[in-house]
């Protein structure tokens, strides 16, 4: 669609779907002054949604625990995803859907129900956390100095736009020329990075941390694919010396699927490359974005009018 004012991506705001440089705020949304918002992310990879349902379920759990309610229904939040990416014409796509507290009817009141919560979604092209040729070589993983929000201050399991500490620690890695950056608690435990989850490997075992964590719809079918192939693998505490002392570690995200690491601060992994149980996990996890059971056709527009 080389002539469509979509060609960058597609939105849907307010009952209208707009081109995503069109797509905006207003400056007084509790969405954008309070962070007051819930959000996931789903991928398109060849023309089809991977576990769409799977995101659809925590993003209506979100919704339910910060008591947004915007107007439309499960199955019209989904036909306006499969709108976006149709209108936007990509086969590979990075898919949203936002729902914000909004402003409140009554200017200055500070009660949440004053408020009238509406849907965002947008499809723009894909994205990665880690860029393709740094997934080449591993990502250089950074240990950053701030601490995880607590969880019982942020549910982590919400998604949300608090993303002070990660980024505080994204910013350090990238004063000391590292890719990425992961987050531990005050007690030093390992809990997740900027849009991604953290799995660390040793003597072939599989762990992702318990804590401080989103609960990856990828880090699940990491997991999910760890016993399909007989490796063992747990939700678990990981500590910051396991992550130093891995003989793996890799992450997973929607934005990118799962990805290497091959540096952790000035330790070297394997032989500073990917190592054996990614490769493995990393195969079949693409390999299931054919299986149907996770698989969902994006409906072309005549469907979707």
């Amino acid at each position: 669609m080389p002539s469509s004012p979509f060609l960058n991506g597609a939105a849907y705001v307010r009952g209208r779907f707009v081109p995503i440089a069109e797509a905006a705020i207003p400056v007084t949304d509790w969405g954008f002054t309070r962070s007051d918002v819930v959000y996931d992310v789903v991928h398109v990879w060849k023309g089809g949604f991977f576990r769409l349902d799977d995101h659809l379920d925590r993003f209506e759990a979100s919704m339910r625990k910060r008591r947004i309610h915007p107007p439309e229904d499960r199955a019209a939040i989904a036909g306006i995803l499969h709108r976006c990416v149709a209108l936007s014409g990509l086969a590979d796509a990075f898919v949203a859907m936002v729902a914000t507290r909004g402003r409140p009817r009554v200017f200055g009141s500070r009660r949440p129900a004053d408020c009238d919560n509406y849907l965002i979604a947008y499809a723009v092209p894909w994205i990665d956390v880690v860029p393709k040729d740094m997934q080449a070589r591993g990502a250089h993983m950074w240990i950053g100095a701030t601490p995880r929000v607590p969880d019982h201050a942020v549910d982590p399991t919400v998604k949300n736009y608090q993303w002070s500490d990660l980024t505080s620690n994204l910013l350090e890695a990238h004063d000391e020329g590292f890719d990425t950056a992961v987050t531990c608690d005050a007690a030093g435990f390992v809990t997740e990075g900027p849009g991604f989850n953290v799995f660390v490997v040793k003597d072939g075992a599989v762990k992702t941390p318990d804590r401080g964590s989103l609960g990856g719809i990828t880090r699940r079918t990491a997991l999910e694919v760890c016993a399909h192939l007989g490796l063992p693998a747990a939700i678990a505490p990981v500590t910051r010396a396991e992550l130093e002392d891995a003989d793996e570690v890799f992450i997973t995200s929607t934005a990118g699927g799962v990805m290497p690491v091959s540096r952790v601060m000035t330790r070297i992994l394997g032989n500073d490359r990917p190592g054996p149980v990614y490769e493995k996990v990393r195969a079949t996890y693409w390999q299931w974005h054919e299986d149907p059971r996770f698989r969902t056709a994006v409906k072309p527009l005549a469907e979707e009018a």
